[in-house]
């Protein structure tokens, strides 16, 4: 299989055209999204919002590559992924996408180090330059002295540190966060928070569903689905954040110019297929 790679695009980074997803339910078609139409730009930090079964998940398994669409196109920083096969897709998924989940999907017999260097391993890295990104990644988001605990000897919110460590050793075009405070206490949750704003700020596009709009005014816009379709998009300032050690000072964030509209190994390589909405 020749190597995945994506041409530079400008500002949009992820674009649904027409995008329709149909499960088979037996003998009943469910349709999770219907003809959805949306561009985000490359920098935006976007909250995907709506009920269970709404479309949001299936969106967010679509747009991470973790599934495909029935029909219509998806366009990844201007190249049409929609019809890659799976190896394509795991390639993409290990070299450009970043994956932070609700429940960490962490491995318990591995320590902070080597949870944060799996993604390296399948990419080839030595272990040596594993271990010294690792160690970089680490610090990063402050758990530079935690480099050899393992996940059962971690506080929740440290243990979400890890994941997003882990998402970030290969310096992704977009992070995909799925309810990444849900498992955590309401300070905890803001602690995260502040850590995705600050890699936001310094570039990063983030794609985040969330149940709760506390959570969801941390991004730049909120995109409500409901049955399938948007129902809105709201935009503005978001809340100010508070950043961690090592993240810089405190600031106010505005709203940008105005566009249109992993756990493990797995996540990255061989994740399973979606399945339609809870």
């Amino acid at each position: 299989m020749s190597a995945v790679s994506l041409p530079k695009n400008g500002r949009e980074i992820v674009k649904l055209e027409d995008a329709w997803k149909i499960y088979q339910m037996g003998t009943e078609d469910v349709k999770a999204l219907r003809g959805v139409n949306v561009t985000f730009e490359k920098g935006d930090f976007w909250a995907i919002m709506g009920p269970s079964g709404s479309g949001k998940s299936t969106m967010m398994n679509v747009l991470g590559c973790l599934d495909r669409l029935s029909s219509g196109a998806y366009y990844l920083d201007g190249k049409d992924v929609s019809r890659l096969d799976d190896d394509s897709l795991s390639e993409l998924r290990l070299r450009y996408l970043g994956f932070i989940f609700q429940s960490f999907n962490l491995i318990p017999q591995l320590t902070v180090q080597r949870n944060i260097e799996l993604p390296l391993y399948y990419l080839g890295w030595d272990a040596v330059r594993s271990a010294q990104r690792a160690k970089e990644l680490a610090e990063q988001v402050g758990l530079g002295d935690r480099l050899g605990h393992r996940p059962t000897e971690l506080s929740g919110g440290q243990m979400q540190r890890v994941a997003i460590a882990r998402a970030l050793t290969n310096d992704p075009q977009v992070i995909f966060a799925d309810e990444p405070t849900g498992n955590l206490d309401t300070a905890t949750g803001v602690q995260i928070m502040d850590v995705l704003v600050k890699l936001n700020e310094q570039g990063k596009t983030v794609v985040m569903v969330t149940h709760e709009p506390d959570i969801a005014a941390y991004a730049h816009r909120r995109l409500h689905m409901i049955d399938g379709n948007i129902d809105r998009i709201e935009e503005g300032t978001r809340v100010t954040a508070v950043h961690p050690a090592g993240f810089g000072p405190r600031k106010e964030l505005g709203t940008p110019a105005v566009s249109p509209v992993e756990g493990i190994a797995a996540a990255h390589r061989d994740a399973p297929r979606a399945a339609h909405e809870a």
